[in-house]
């Protein structure tokens, strides 16, 4: 259900033609990467948290891993990760298919400058075996963002 809830949305604002199912993405960044034909810093990690209760998704560059001390700095308390059996209930789309669109109400995306360093993108497409192109621009759209932060490390520019 949650892949057509995201095929209906991007077809419904002309870009349904971008959510991609494919034969196997695999369970890692890497492997969705070679999968998708590009490098691992342009799959975009969605991690769900809970920030004050309320569902959280902070979107981030695959090569990209939460810093608690920014983590802290910005959102003044520790990353609570939802736990995997919760997460379609509170994000409305399940452990490894967890993308910025289609998302139950009431869910907060951020998007990480990790990904700046990139004009495309790719995100899951809310199944196991999906994926969406996009630009920077279409993912802050789309993805209603509340806006970018800096929580990540282990990025680096290219």
């Amino acid at each position: 259900m949650s892949f057509e809830k995201v095929k209906h949305y991007f077809g419904g604002v002309g870009l349904g033609d971008r959510v991609v199912e494919r034969d196997q993405i695999g369970a890692t960044v890497e492997q969705a990467a070679i999968s998708i034909g590009c490098t691992p810093e342009r799959i975009a990690k969605t991690m769900s948290v809970l920030i004050d209760e309320q569902p959280t998704l902070i979107v981030m560059a695959g090569d990209a891993k939460i810093d608690n001390t920014k983590y802290k700095a910005y959102f003044h308390q520790k990353a609570k990760m939802i736990s995997g059996e919760l997460v379609e209930t509170y994000i409305g789309h399940f452990p490894g298919a967890v993308c910025p669109f289609a998302l139950n109400e009431g869910v907060r995306v951020f998007l990480d400058v990790s990904l700046k360093r990139f004009d495309i993108i790719y995100t899951a497409g809310g199944s196991l075996n999906s994926t969406i192109k996009l630009t920077l621009d279409e993912l802050e759209h789309h993805s209603t963002s509340v806006g970018w932060i800096d929580v990540c490390k282990g990025w680096f520019v290219n």
